[in-house]
């Protein structure tokens, strides 16, 4: 892939790109970003290996712990006066706020000349606006509610299918349970519970509830029984974790499917990296189900945002990165790495994994398609609600009610 892609690059990226050698030569970008595992420091360097041969200097910036880490820190930065050339953030409204002080370079003018809109779908190009400007290169589309399972454990436990509906994942997980091995591999950190909690809302709360919740911020659908048995199947997969689950990354978790160790994990498909970095197959070695309960794409991503910067040489290399994240060339490099799709609609994905093609053909489907929290909602909320999801999770004693009732009163408080 590699060496086909440089190939690429080097007969037909520039020329796409209208960037010569010359004129690119001495385009330095320092890049923070928090891409620190396994397969995803092999994304970034194909990312990076495309900019460089386009005439770029990549020198990486990566904070390890997750954007909750990384964010404040390049917030700081940039609000202290010493920001980098570029900074990865989640798509949506995690970068208004440096937006709105003046912060951000606009790339309206660079969107408009290489057509950023016709490249996108509506969703998409609206989520890296904000008050009517362009302020993120986006470089993926995430799906955010997979199950990823080990096709070496449901073999050994005897599970000779993929669930379809909560009783029958149930009965699956009893059955790894019973064969002395780890039901669920748990990231037991706040973002990952919120993250397997959004699955099992869309997927057995259905679209319009997960839409309900998020999007219209509606408390009597918080407050339905609906939205309290899904309260009740997130709780009921306390009992399939293991003790060491506090705290744990969610590569490490992953970790545990690839060494045959647990089950299921829920996480987003840049788990799919950490699969693919360790050479397994996916519908071979692993599988990976949107569901179970009505099978639709949580779409999220990452996006780079560009400081305002004083320097003339800086702000083109800030030029010369965004134009290589939205290449044809770039996106299919990073994401064929990353587990995650490429944000272009016009990119050959012919070529991605057999999960990919899943995901792809959801995206097919626009009754499917659903954004992420990060999109849809305002980030105190998105921020409160996740520590809340936490504290139910590790409070057996909070019941269904109690947790929809709080929830529901952090809706309120914000509006």
């Amino acid at each position: 892939m590699r060496g086909l892609l440089m190939a690429l690059v080097g007969a037909t990226a520039l020329i796409a790109l209208g960037v010569t050698g010359a004129q690119a030569e001495g385009k330095r970008a320092e890049v923070l970003h928090w891409w620190t595992s396994g397969g995803e420091a092999a994304a970034v360097r194909e990312l990076a290996n495309t900019f460089n041969a386009a005439g770029g200097q990549w020198v990486d910036t990566a904070i390890a712990g997750s954007g909750s880490t990384a964010r404040p820190i390049g917030i700081n930065r940039i609000i202290g006066g010493n920001p980098p050339t570029a900074m990865q953030f989640n798509t949506g409204t995690q970068m208004n706020d440096l937006a709105q002080q003046g912060l951000l370079r606009p790339l309206d003018d660079l969107a408009k000349q290489q057509d950023w809109k016709s490249a996108l779908t509506p969703a998409f190009y609206e989520a890296i606006q904000f008050q009517g400007h362009i302020y993120g290169a986006p470089i993926n589309n995430h799906g955010q509610n997979w199950i990823f399972y080990s096709k070496a454990v449901f073999q050994k436990a005897g599970v000779t299918s993929e669930p379809k509906t909560w009783e029958e994942m149930f009965a699956a997980l009893d059955k790894i349970k019973a064969a002395g091995l780890i039901p669920v591999a748990v990231g037991g950190q706040p973002w990952q519970l919120q993250s397997m909690f959004n699955s099992i809302l869309l997927g057995e709360g259905g679209k319009d509830l997960y839409a309900k919740v998020w999007k219209d911020l509606d408390t009597d659908a918080v407050k339905s029984d609906k939205f309290k048995h899904v309260a009740e199947v997130f709780a009921k997969l306390r009992n399939y974790q293991d003790p060491g689950s506090p705290n744990r990354d969610w590569n490490v978790a992953t970790g545990m499917l690839i060494d045959g160790k647990a089950g299921i994990q829920f996480m987003g498909d840049w788990a799919k990296g950490e699969f693919i970095h360790a050479n397994m197959v996916a519908d071979k070695d692993f599988g990976c189900i949107l569901g179970p309960g009505e099978s639709n794409f949580m779409m999220g991503g990452d996006i780079f945002v560009f400081p305002v910067l004083k320097d003339a040489k800086a702000t083109d290399a800030q030029t010369l990165l965004a134009t290589v994240i939205m290449s044809k060339e770039g996106q299919l490099a990073f994401n064929s790495k990353k587990g995650s799709v490429p944000v272009r609609l016009d990119v050959d994905t012919s070529k991605l994994d057999a999960c990919a093609q899943k995901g792809l053909m959801a995206l097919k489907d626009p009754t499917r398609q659903i954004l992420a929290p990060d999109v849809l909602t305002a980030q105190d909320i998105v921020q409160t609600e996740q520590d809340l999801v936490a504290q139910y999770w590790t409070t057996p004693s909070m019941t269904a009610d109690q947790f929809a009732e709080q929830f529901a009163k952090v809706i309120e408080q914000a509006k």
